[in-house]
């Protein structure tokens, strides 16, 4: 069982727009509603890949009801969320038809109190015991502490699971000075934490900082990589026009799974690309096309050497 950590879950609402226009008025030719939240859509791709995955986090109010109601649809997915007092968050996307473009906004989250943070950490113990892998992901809902991640990754490591730690900011700097498996910055997140802007020289600084493997994500240019095994740079045969909204988690999806099956890093990193790539060519976050994901993973190519640890 892979168990995800989505703290500040969502109810992620898609509108599609023929163009998007400031200070207009427009007519929204299809709205979805999907569980969201970054965890959400890791487990959620881990679970249409075939692996059992549990979720937990909190939810709360009507939202966090619908977020429940439509998580019980999805096959070897088990729903362990902790219930909170406030509404779990909505996150509105606009995508424009015309551009591919999307447009992105992120309610901030229900109040933790201190109560219900202490009733997550306990029901958090339990799970990772029987857990492969975890993964920490996403924003911290407010009333969590800054900290709150280096905390679940030493529990994790003194339970001996390996964690992927996908966060920003001072939360994703404390959690690596914990030692996490693997980190995945984008390049923002990873020039915030480095002060660097060219990814190589950055994913080894983010590296020295404490994980043990640091996998940045690039958009549209794929990958790099610095590993205890080697370096690499993963990149897709061509880009792919869509809604970038989720491709990031789908990165985190592929390598948990490449984790849990300890497949070598360069198979982990082309499936990897070929799964972000998929997500992007899907209407939603959490969700990939299988058929464009089958075709794709042959085509990635995969640059690098092995050194030493």
């Amino acid at each position: 069982m892979i168990l995800t950590v989505t703290l500040n879950t969502a109810l992620d609402v898609t509108y599609r727009v023929r163009s998007l226009r400031p200070h207009a008025s427009h007519r929204v030719s299809e709205v979805t509603e999907r569980p969201g939240g970054k965890g959400l859509n890791v487990a959620r791709v881990l679970a249409a890949l075939g692996y059992e995955v549990t979720v937990t986090g909190f939810a709360g109010g009507t939202t966090g009801d619908a977020v429940r109601e439509r998580l019980t649809a999805t096959p070897r997915l088990t729903d362990a969320l902790v219930p909170v007092t406030g509404p779990t968050r909505r996150t509105v996307a606009v995508v424009d038809e015309l551009t591919g473009d999307t447009t992105q906004f992120n309610e901030p989250g229900p109040v933790v109190d201190p109560a219900r943070w202490s009733a997550f950490q306990e029901a958090y113990e339990g799970l990772v015991g029987r857990a492969d892998a975890v993964a920490l992901c996403g924003s911290l809902p407010p009333g969590v502490p800054v900290g709150a991640y280096a905390g679940l990754v030493r529990t994790a490591r003194a339970a001996g699971v390996p964690v992927l730690l996908d966060t920003a900011g001072e939360a994703l700097r404390r959690g690596v000075a914990a030692r996490p498996d693997v980190i995945t910055p984008n390049a923002d997140e990873l020039a915030e934490l480095t002060g660097s802007h060219e990814p190589s020289r950055a994913t080894q600084d983010a590296r020295r900082r404490g994980a043990r493997a640091v996998v940045a994500t690039l958009g549209p240019d794929g990958l790099v990589a610095v590993t205890p095994e080697g370096r690499w740079r993963a990149v897709p045969p061509a880009r792919v026009r869509g809604n970038p909204t989720g491709a990031g988690d789908s990165v985190a999806a592929a390598l948990l799974a490449g984790l849990v099956d300890r497949l070598p890093w360069p198979e982990r990193l082309s499936r990897a690309v070929a799964l972000s790539a998929a997500t992007v060519l899907a209407p939603a976050a959490g969700e990939f096309d299988a058929t464009a994901y089958r075709d794709l993973l042959g085509r990635v190519t995969v640059t690098g050497e092995v050194t030493a640890a």
